[in-house]
């Protein structure tokens, strides 16, 4: 199993009810797969850097998991047909990025707690 991190681009005019379904709906499409969820974050509403499809904004969300490559087609094919998705990316983790991602977990952590 290799880790990978997803991060995706919601629309902005979801309520967070319907943001929340969403990422459910692909934690449920990954786990459901066989992938095991290292780590979810939501990092919330957050201005573009440029226009997607007349946006200014997006939700913004990570998820960090482990699994077989087969799953990566499977969760970007339902990212595609998801119409309230506006962009994506997965990337395959080397040793030093697993190893950095950790680090920033545990300091996303603190934040949380304090």
């Amino acid at each position: 199993m290799n880790q990978y991190e997803t991060v995706f681009i919601l629309t902005p005019v979801l309520s967070d009810e319907q943001m929340k379904e969403t990422v459910a709906k692909f934690k449920k499409l990954l786990t459901d797969n066989g992938a095991e969820l290292v780590s979810e974050e939501t990092w919330g509403l957050k201005k573009l850097a440029y226009n997607i499809q007349k946006k200014t904004s997006g939700f913004y969300c990570l998820f960090e998991f482990k699994a077989e490559p087969s799953v990566i087609e499977k969760l970007e094919t339902g990212f595609r047909r998801e119409e309230k998705v506006i962009r994506y990316m997965t990337v395959k983790l080397d040793k030093y990025s697993v190893a950095y991602a950790e680090k920033r977990r545990a300091k996303y952590a603190k934040l949380q707690e304090a």
